[in-house]
């Protein structure tokens, strides 16, 4: 099946003010994205997400590569390729406070050329899903920002484009709103085979809503893998065992040689040991140190993590590959 978003080798590079200096925004990036899916584009500050974000919208040129949005390069035929997105961007006013919610929905249909008359029928459905009704006829001015965001994606939705894509859908939000806002997405796609891409810090809106996500770090891709697969992965890491005695200075010496990152809460009657395994195997040199000094093992629980640990795992392995000299020697 062919992807509905190909973003393929595309690279962007900004000359930083009063310097020479040249800073590579996006390296490389390639993904893909296809039809009805719900994807997650994700990565810290600085990480080339937002520039890739823009790019696909058309809102900045690329320096090499090419994205191709429903068969369309999005460089060549820019308009024609933008007909099948709509976005709901943070920082950009999205709506006109000085209208009411359905005076905007009327407004932004209009400009993509439906007249009023066309439209009802999908503004009273749209004021339903997203519980507006009551609402219809105040100045956005006065909404609440959790209305105020769900506005901007009934706006975007009512454009009626395969690809919607949200950036930072659930900010500022209260944990209701949030929660409401992210059931609606669920719906639009399962609904209505919509195509979703969505920038968001919340991990908890990504771990509910996205099949797959792609992180990206220093430029590039580091990840794109399906959530679930992503948290089965780490889950099966990190365990934490209730000993009955407390550890010796030998086998605390042994620990750390063997898990750098592992943690001893000694502070406790009952002392605990947190580990994290590469591998399933690696559970056994944790008992052969143990085993040493026959300290006891009175308890072992596999900590369950959410998205969020997953995705600072995964940012954090990056960087510690990024910045490992014998790599960087490798790749000089």
């Amino acid at each position: 099946m062919e992807p509905i978003v190909s973003v393929e080798n595309v690279k962007k590079t900004y000359k930083k003010r009063k310097e020479d200096t040249v800073v590579k925004a996006v390296d490389d990036v390639s993904f893909q994205v296809h039809k009805g899916e719900i994807v997650g584009l994700l990565g810290p500050n600085g990480a080339g997400k937002t520039t890739t974000i823009k790019m696909i919208c058309g809102l900045l040129k690329m320096d090499e590569g090419k994205i191709i949005v429903n068969g369309l390069d999005n460089d060549k035929h820019r308009l024609k390729a933008l007909n099948h997105i709509s976005a709901v961007l943070e920082g950009n006013r999205n709506l006109y406070w000085r209208l009411t919610v359905r005076e905007n929905l009327e407004y932004f249909a209009g400009n993509r050329g439906k007249s009023k008359k066309q439209v009802q029928g999908q503004i009273k459905y749209l004021l339903q899903l997203f519980h507006l009704e009551d609402k219809e006829n105040e100045l956005v001015n006065r909404l609440s920002r959790g209305m105020q965001q769900k506005l901007a994606i009934a706006v975007a939705m009512l454009a009626d484009t395969e690809i919607i894509l949200l950036d930072e859908p659930t900010l500022g939000l209260d944990v209701e709103t949030s929660y409401e806002v992210r059931d609606i997405l669920k719906q639009i796609v399962e609904k209505e085979n919509r195509t979703i891409i969505i920038s968001s810090h919340d991990m908890g809106v990504i771990q509910a809503v996205c099949e797959r996500v792609i992180i990206i770090n220093h430029g590039k891709v580091v990840t794109d893998n399906r959530v679930e697969e992503l948290m089965e992965l780490f889950n099966a890491r990190q365990y934490t065992i209730t000993l009955g005695e407390f550890l010796t200075e030998e086998q605390l010496t042994q620990m750390t040689a063997c898990f750098p990152n592992f943690e001893y809460d000694s502070e406790q009657a009952k002392p605990k040991l947190t580990v994290e395994l590469l591998s399933a195997e690696q559970i056994y040199q944790v008992f052969d140190i143990l085993k040493q000094n026959e300290t006891p093992v009175e308890n072992i629980d596999r900590n369950t993590i959410n998205f969020e640990q997953v995705f600072m795992e995964i940012i954090k392995e990056d960087s510690d590959y990024a910045n490992d000299p014998s790599v960087s020697s490798e790749l000089s």
